[in-house]
């Protein structure tokens, strides 16, 4: 599963990779319950590094990683239960 929102923000290394730097707008938006629908960091507008992506409920749905808008990295889906369901490897087009 993806990092943790607040280790994140700290910049700390998680998994051998340095979190974003306090210099990266974090993004956060939620759905009309309040629950937390999506979460990640803007650098100049786009998204970048590191995004959890959630559903109504609150369960997880995806993780993913972007490198100044273009998705790169290897993206996760989630059932409700969290366990992953689905891997795509951005780079190899899957």
């Amino acid at each position: 599963m993806m990092i943790g929102y607040a280790n994140a923000v700290k910049g700390r290394w998680i998994d051998n990779r340095r979190m974003p730097s306090p210099k990266f707008v974090p993004s956060v938006s939620h759905c009309d319950n309040g629950a937390v629908r999506f979460r990640g960091f803007l650098l100049d507008g786009e998204m970048h590094g590191a995004w959890e992506f959630f559903r109504k409920d609150g369960s997880p749905m995806r993780s993913a990683e972007f490198d100044r808008g273009q998705q790169i990295g290897i993206w996760r889906t989630f059932d409700r239960a969290g366990k992953i369901v689905k891997e795509t490897d951005i780079s190899k087009g899957d």
